[in-house]
Formats: structure tokens, sequence, C-alpha cells
């Protein structure tokens, strides 16, 4: 049983669009899992993900945010005279060609991407609007003075 139907959840909302979409697309795509990867919280608002790529350059890599979403590609370019020179014995790293996508939640920004010793690191932070954060409001003192109402 891999599919549900929502729409009864979103026939009384209005603006849920884009969760209904996250919903649906989680529970019809397989999880892939080539390349591994790993997703850790670095602070209260920033996170990162680690993908393990042996084999695959910074030119190989195309990292991409269009609406919330976050799509990390890769396809290795091999040159032909290089690859008819090399016979292997034994061939154990993939180096085959991945896309790999997460949802982002709102306000959320991919700051940078670092390529280390096969490790592709992706920096995302949770960037809250001023508008959106919780405020707290004083309590003033009244100087309005009470009037004591005379009762006839």
């Amino acid at each position: 049983m891999r599919s549900f139907d929502l729409s009864p959840l979103f026939r009384s909302s209005v603006g849920y669009d884009g969760m209904a979409r996250t919903l649906n697309n989680m529970t019809q795509e397989p999880a892939p899992s080539y390349p591994p990867y790993n997703i850790e919280r670095l602070n209260e608002d920033g996170y990162r993900i680690t993908m393990a790529i042996a084999g695959f350059g910074e030119d190989d890599l195309n990292i991409e945010v269009k609406e919330n979403q976050l799509t990390i590609s890769g396809k290795v370019v091999k040159d032909e005279d290089e690859s008819k020179d090399r016979q292997y014995l034994h061939r154990g790293i993939a180096e085959r060609a991945f896309e790999r996508r997460f949802s982002l939640a709102d306000h959320v920004k991919v700051t940078g991407a670092d390529l280390e010793n096969g490790l592709l690191h992706i920096d995302i932070v949770r960037e809250v609007p001023e508008a959106k954060k919780p405020r707290t409001i004083p309590v003033n003192r009244s100087t309005r003075k009470l009037v004591d109402a005379k009762v006839a």
C-alpha cells in the first residue's frame, strides 16, 4: 500500500499545496540509495548535507535550488583518450550519474557547497524574517487613575 488519497485533508484548507505535493512525492518515489548522505544539525538554524561522491569533480556536479527544492546531480564526464588507455581488473568506484532531491522548508537558504576528499558538503541556514520571529510585548504600568463610581 504505497498510495494515499490525501484529498479529503485539503478540501477545506487553502495554501497547503506545497505540503500536499511533498507528501505525494514522498509516497510515490522509491528512496534512492546512491550516493549515501548524512544530514546534520550544526546549530539552532544551521544544517549540513554531506554526500559521499568519490570520483566526482567540481565540474561533474550541478546544485540547484528551485521552489524550495534542492537538487544535486552528478555525471562524470569521461575523457575518451584516457578511458581507452586504462584496463581495470576491478572497478568498485561507481561514478554513475545520480540525482538527489531534498525538500526545503520556508525561509531556508543554501549558503554554500564544498568538495573535500570525496565528500560534498552543502551548508544550509534557516533565516526567519524579523516579521515572522516571535517578539515580546512589554507590559507598561498604567498611569490612568481609576474613578470610583458613586452608587446612587
